[in-house]
């Protein structure tokens, strides 16, 4: 690549060396929600064999969240003075060695079954923050969103094929086969990712020049771990707009997460195993629109529309047609249109992937890693807190309408916060 070549001409295609790293984080994302959504369809048959009330079901199924929550900033730090690598390689073996265990957690006892799902969420805390130091050093601004979009959408694809194969074990093997297959995927992972992962691809022996100096242009200003500003990242209104909207965007998706295939089970007097079909199909609306999203970001990137403005368009636009299609739920009287809504209502939070999901490594990008631990501290309040109210509510009303009502509320929320405090710009060098 000469002096004067724009750096957007620099195909795709001649970028080899990132793309088995990323390659492998996009599995790592997907072993960890396919880990996480896996108790989502066992739990239905647990609830029977050991007599749970739907609050008490609520309780396993947010427990998760406490280790998850707790453990994120602290990841964040860690992820910054140790590199990306080491911290996803610990992070998807921890987390790994819990699902399997959890099924010897709940023949013991309901505390050791919590006691095991929150160690779990301790492990998976450290995902996130380690793939977001990694991109901070893979990444140029004008691929940005959509690589971040594709390796964050083993996410969706993770739950689809948890929610398909979990059913289909659990009718097949019993529900604890889920826990032991799953739990050994990452065992996997760790053989292939281990020795051929590179903290940072500059240290790859087959980068080209064209490569490094692509790199480079974004790279952060100094990308040596140094003490994190937290003063000055707390006293910016732009940090807590993303952190409220982590929160806001995570609602929903939590929600649905824990709760769809209980939702079709009840109201549509669906089995485990055609819950669990029905329970897959917005997640896969949800991966083709986190990946469409990360395209016309980083289009309207290239066409010089300001960082603030994509940032702003994707979150608001996300935000508010999942709070539409909601009410829109609400209203459905028969599975097939019920699903067609909630699959929308899924889908749409992904175009905030491309909002605040990324926001971070705008704003912060050599503490990326850091503030995506404090931005995905937020995010999962709502596992402990949504997924419990929605047991609440069912217990009290008997019905989804309030749980998806409140939902809707509290996207419209996120979009106003962001659309007038959200930012694009570098806060902090």
């Amino acid at each position: 690549m000469t002096s004067h070549q724009p750096v957007a001409q620099l195909g795709v295609g001649k970028l080899p060396v990132r793309y088995p790293l990323l390659a492998l984080c996009f599995f790592a994302c997907l072993i960890c929600y396919l880990d996480r959504i896996s108790i989502s369809v066992a739990v239905i048959a647990m609830q029977e064999q050991f007599g749970w009330s739907e609050t008490t079901k609520g309780l396993v199924l947010s427990s998760f969240f406490i280790g998850y929550m707790l453990c994120q900033v602290p990841s964040g730090w860690l992820a910054n003075r140790l590199g990306g690598k080491i911290m996803l390689s610990v992070a998807v073996i921890w987390w790994s060695a819990f699902t399997f265990l959890t099924p010897l957690a709940a023949a013991i006892s309901l505390p050791v079954l919590l006691a095991t799902r929150v160690l779990m969420g301790v492990g998976e805390a450290g995902m996130f923050p380690s793939v977001f130091n990694l991109f901070s050093r893979w990444t140029p601004l004008h691929q940005r969103s959509r690589f971040v979009a594709l390796v964050l959408s083993g996410a969706p694809v993770g739950n689809v094929i948890g929610l398909a194969v979990s059913g289909w074990l659990a009718t097949q093997f019993g529900w604890q086969a889920i826990f032991y297959v799953f739990g050994l995927l990452g065992v996997l992972w760790a053989i292939a990712w281990i020795p051929s992962s590179y903290n940072d691809p500059r240290q790859h022996p087959r980068i080209s020049r064209e490569e490094l100096e692509l790199l480079d242009r974004d790279r952060p200003s100094d990308a040596t771990p140094g003490a994190v500003p937290w003063r000055r990242l707390l006293t910016q209104p732009a940090v807590w707009a993303l952190m409220v909207n982590g929160f806001c965007s995570a609602w929903t998706l939590y929600v649905l997460l824990a709760w769809l295939p209980s939702y079709f089970n009840k109201i549509y007097g669906m089995n485990m195993l055609k819950a669990g079909f029905y329970s897959a199909a917005p997640w896969i609306t949800l991966f083709i629109l986190v990946n469409a999203g990360g395209w016309i970001a980083d289009a309207m990137t290239r066409r010089h529309i300001s960082t603030t403005s994509v940032r702003k368009t994707m979150q608001a636009s996300g935000l508010i047609g999942s709070a539409l299609f909601l009410m829109v739920a609400r209203q459905m009287t028969t599975p097939e249109t019920a699903l067609a809504a909630i699959c929308l209502a899924l889908g749409f939070v992904g175009l905030t992937w491309s909002g605040y999901g990324i926001n971070s490594l705008d704003i912060a990008p050599r503490y990326a890693d850091v503030l995506s631990g404090m931005t995905f501290t937020a995010a999962n309040i709502p596992g402990i807190i949504a997924v419990m109210v929605t047991g609440w509510m069912l217990d009290l009303t008997g019905s989804y309408d309030a749980p998806f009502l409140l939902g809707a509320s509290i996207s419209v929320f996120g979009a106003i916060v962001y659309l007038i405090w959200g930012s694009g710009e570098p806060l902090v060098d």
